[in-house]
């Protein structure tokens, strides 16, 4: 299956059947790389002059992850013996082959430095004016990323003194609360807990996500835990179009929840100019503050509930769907925008029940969604359309398992972390510009045939 929109004239696989110089040019070409150059190139007029090809160097890795080269030295290697690959990234024939080292330079001066998440937005903003972007529903998903690096031995952790038995005099509570506010309160803010992170600015979330390699931990298709030493890729794609809207790198240690805040927040304040409805995940992102930030951004969330030893209320069905009193489910009717109210209709059971007209079995029941985010949404949960809407949560999902076939998102050959992302948004960038360059062919293609056709 495609990752491309139905009907599409063009896809990814057409995209690589391309001769390689039509290939490059077509996916070079939506990526802007002047505020790259403008990171990497020399500052200053005195020193020695510079002989490297810093536009070539940048093509180069857009190129490695194109033709899925698996290291800088094979990069390298090919730049040295294949000459059509060589001019194809943008090298003179006189230009001098850049080394390991001028390579490793210029990826640590990319690291630290975020103009690669400047470009990105540049990028998908760019989509968006040309029309391929028009989604109303995003889906955020997480994966796993290991890292190159044996990961180190386990260390032993101390016993912890054993508990003093008995009940604490109020002046010990009194000062244990107070010692445990202010460990809370010294915590880095992605070790807090997630509502701490809906009144922190986008640039401090950012700037403050872990990114040194952890321990993970995830449930495969059998319901076993699987241990992975690495990283985390984090996620929010357009349902229709399949492009990545918004991405964060993380340790491999990272509750998914805790990516999802920053993600929602990234295209309300980044992508202000694509409209989103609904925001929709999976049980894994089942917090409150997570439904207060999508109600935030003026979106509706479609995400599983996990009841997490929850006793069932009484009066409600699983989905939280009113009652009658012999216990059969209201209809899901409609959603009121201006009152943010769901409305039930009485269930089909009904229709002859002698209680029908009794007090206790009212006709029509309605229900604020702000009365409990968490559970009530629009659409109501377990209706037809709430069904429809998560469904479409597919698209994440495929957009990871194409990064990782074809765009080396595993194949992460640095150190440390921050290098490691750098990999990280290069594969990011490459996917959309893929796309992009894709339903420009497509485009193309359309309006040669409507000439033809006229």
């Amino acid at each position: 299956m495609t990752i491309i929109r139905q009907g599409s004239l063009f896809d990814l696989q057409d995209l690589y059947d391309l001769e390689p110089t039509h290939r490059f040019e077509a996916v070079f070409s939506t990526i802007h790389i002047d505020p790259i150059l403008a990171v990497v190139s020399k500052k200053a007029l005195y020193g020695a002059p510079v002989q490297l090809n810093y536009a070539a160097m940048i093509y180069s890795l857009v190129a490695r992850i194109i033709e899925r080269i698996p290291t800088t030295k094979d990069l390298i290697k090919r730049l040295k013996h294949d000459y059509m690959f060589r001019l194809d990234c943008g090298f003179l024939l006189s230009d001098p082959i850049p080394s390991e080292a001028s390579y490793s330079r210029m990826l640590t001066k990319l690291a630290e430095s975020d103009v690669l998440e400047r470009i990105q937005e540049t990028q998908i903003l760019q989509a968006i004016i040309e029309g391929f972007v028009t989604d109303d529903t995003i889906a955020i998903d997480a994966t796993h990323i290991e890292a190159r690096d044996q990961a180190p031995a386990k260390e032993e952790k101390p016993k912890p003194e054993p508990k003093k038995r008995g009940r604490k005099s109020k002046e010990e509570q009194e000062n244990w609360l107070q010692e445990q506010a202010e460990r809370e309160a010294a915590l880095p803010i992605f070790e807090k807990t997630i509502e701490a992170q809906l009144d922190t600015t986008l640039e401090e979330l950012r700037s403050s996500v872990p990114m040194v390699p952890k321990w993970g931990i995830k449930k495969n298709s059998e319901g076993k835990n699987v241990f992975w030493f690495g990283y985390k890729g984090h996620f929010a794609v357009g349902t229709k179009s399949q492009y990545i809207l918004q991405s964060l790198f993380s340790s491999g240690n990272l509750n998914d929840g805790k990516a999802a805040i920053p993600l929602l927040k990234g295209i309300h304040e980044r992508l202000s100019i694509l409209p989103i409805s609904y925001s929709t995940l999976d049980a894994g992102y089942d917090y409150p503050a997570i439904y207060e930030q999508i109600y935030r951004i003026g979106a509706h969330s479609v995400i599983a509930y996990n009841k997490k030893n929850e006793s069932e209320l009484e009066g409600f069905d699983k989905h939280f769907a009113p009652t009658c009193v012999r216990e059969h489910s209201y209809r899901y009717d409609s959603y009121d925008s201006r009152y943010e109210t769901l409305k039930y209709t009485r269930p089909k059971e009904c229709k002859d029940c002698p209680l029908a007209e009794d007090t206790l079995c009212q006709k029509v029941y309605k229900v604020k969604i702000t009365t409990d985010l968490r559970r009530y949404c629009a659409p109501a949960r377990g209706s037809k359309a709430w069904k429809t809407i998560y469904k479409q949560r597919s698209a994440v999902e495929r957009v990871i398992a194409y990064l990782k076939e074809f765009f080396q998102l595993n194949n992460v050959r640095y150190r440390t972390g921050k290098r490691a992302k750098v990999h990280f948004d290069f594969t990011h960038l490459v996917y959309n510009g893929a796309k992009l360059a894709c339903d420009r062919l497509t485009q193309l293609i359309s309006n040669k045939q409507m000439i033809n056709a006229a």
